[in-house]
């Protein structure tokens, strides 16, 4: 039976001294934490049999996940280059950027950004949906667009996608319960986690979901 897993991984801490909602907004790096989550988590990938074969890395277009998709890429091109292979490359899309919120660039519960202020309470009206700005209908529907062509150009394989937290929660409540909306305080995605999909190549079927933290620990 032939299958492709996609590793959804989470981009790693972000510099962010002035507590804003950075959502699309350029120019939000990784901090030094960030950049060593994500070297735990390329480490991981690299060194583990079952994720060093991995065959292409995507990424959202932003600079947090690029940076995080740049580390891994680190850590596979040696396992690679002493296979005899070529090295990968980063490829970003569209369609696995972070979530769009009418909050982008406020302090959440500050100044003009407060929730309780100059109307924005209107946009807080459905945690479910959510209110605040691109629904989690929407976004699974544009990550399960994304991964279902790149289940059927890469059959056999695994691959890299690093994108944002309700990106991949939202798809994988979709895909565990038909629906993507859920509590945003309850998703299960850390920071430089690794949220794994294997779809059976034939019939397109999800098989199995795996998590994994592998910065858990990282200081």
């Amino acid at each position: 039976m032939s299958a492709t897993t996609i590793h959804f991984v989470r981009h790693g801490k972000v510099y962010n001294p002035d507590h804003l909602l950075y959502e699309r907004l350029p120019d939000f790096h990784l901090s030094d934490l960030g950049r060593r989550m994500a070297q735990a988590t390329a480490a991981y990938l690299a060194k583990n049999p079952q994720t060093n074969t991995i065959a292409a890395v995507y990424s959202s277009p932003l600079d947090r996940t690029r940076e995080t998709a740049g580390a891994i890429l680190d850590a596979l091109n040696p396992v690679r280059e002493a296979r005899g292979e070529t090295p990968l490359t980063l490829t970003t899309d569209e369609r696995v950027i972070e979530a769009g919120n009418e909050f982008r660039g406020k302090r959440i519960g500050h100044g003009e950004g407060a929730l309780w202020k100059n109307g924005n309470w209107k946009l807080v009206t459905n945690l479910y949906k959510p209110s605040w700005g691109e629904s989690y209908q929407h976004i699974a529907a544009r990550m399960d667009d994304f991964a279902r062509e790149k289940v059927a150009q890469h059959p056999g394989e695994q691959i890299v996608v690093v994108s944002h937290e309700s990106p991949i929660f939202s798809y994988r409540h979709y895909l565990e319960t038909g629906h993507p909306e859920h509590w945003m305080f309850l998703r299960h995605t850390a920071l430089a986690s690794v949220t794994s999909v294997t779809y059976d190549n034939e019939t397109g079927r999800v098989m199995s979901i795996t998590y994994v933290d592998p910065a858990a620990n990282v200081k």
